[in-house]
């Protein structure tokens, strides 16, 4: 059994100790945890157990894996979770919405068809903003169309960050200058807009999980989320955002991350980490774009 913990900090948790998180990790979020980071678990978990007034790690496996530890659970999760996410970041995306994926949907909103979008793995929602402020820019009669995102995240604390919408005066750097005009200077730091907020919506979700959402989503962003999957589930991950996209459906992904095109899925290559179903299927076979 480790020692007590020290007043100032926590010791690491054991070689054993560490593939017991891991695997609770793993089965309860699909993280993939490295044996080599155990200096992240005792600098993220360190904080729980002292929290908890546990003196060891042992005592934290015993909580995390009881019938009683499921909120415990949800906290290591989240404890456990890497959330780095900015306004406009990786711009590409949002270049390709303006000029390739929005223009159409937009028209259907107008013909009166509805137009849903999902930002999933969405951290604190500031990827999900930078969607609506697109949509905003390009669309002067945004409050009448049939337009909604989806914002989720497994971590229910980065959820609430969303839905209350604001966010440290320093995130103004990397929103443009034009943007700007969808947020307002508070006291606490800068918030967005009522009409942009009124479009999102916060929800917790384990994408390992059931999901309860019904309907196609015209556009799925997804970034930087399944580089910390097992290749297996990344591939199941690629084919249940397929099924859940409308034809000609847009899927969005990290800089790093790549839809593998002889997996089993319909996804195309449509830019830069851009993929999308075809709209129909042509006389030969092969996708047919329109």
């Amino acid at each position: 059994m480790n020692s007590p913990l020290p007043i100032s900090g926590a010791m690491a948790p054991t070689a054993n100790e560490l593939s017991t998180i891991a695997r609770v990790l793993y089965e309860h979020a699909g993280i993939v945890l490295a044996p080599g980071k155990a200096s992240m678990v005792q600098s993220r978990l360190g904080k729980r157990l002292r929290a908890l007034g546990l003196k060891d790690y042992e005592s934290y496996i015993r909580l995390v894996t009881s019938d009683a530890g499921l909120d415990e659970r949800r906290e290591m999760i989240s404890a456990l979770t890497t959330n780095v996410t900015q306004f406009f970041r990786e711009n590409h995306h949002f270049e390709t919405l303006r000029k390739d994926a929005l223009p159409p949907l937009l028209a259907k909103a107008r013909a009166g068809g509805k137009v849903r979008i999902w930002s999933a793995g969405s951290s604190n929602g500031q990827e999900a903003f930078t969607i609506a402020m697109v949509l905003a820019d390009m669309a002067q009669d945004l409050a009448r169309l049939d337009i909604k995102i989806l914002a989720t995240d497994i971590d229910p604390r980065m959820v609430e960050r969303g839905r209350e919408a604001l966010y440290d005066a320093a995130t103004l750097n990397t929103i443009p200058q034009p943007m700007q005009r969808f947020i307002s200077v508070e006291a606490g730091g800068v918030r967005i807009a009522p009409a942009l907020r009124g479009i999102v919506s916060f929800n917790e979700l384990n994408l390992h999980e059931k999901w309860p959402m019904k309907g196609r989503f015209d556009i799925i962003f997804c970034r930087n989320v399944v580089i910390y999957f097992s290749p297996e589930d990344q591939l199941k991950l690629w084919r249940r955002f397929e099924s859940v996209l409308a034809p000609g459906g847009w899927l969005f992904v990290g800089h790093s991350e790549r839809v593998p095109l002889d997996g089993g899925t319909a996804l195309g290559t449509a830019g830069i980490t851009t993929y999308r179903l075809p709209e129909t299927v042509s006389p030969n076979g092969g996708p047919k774009w329109h």
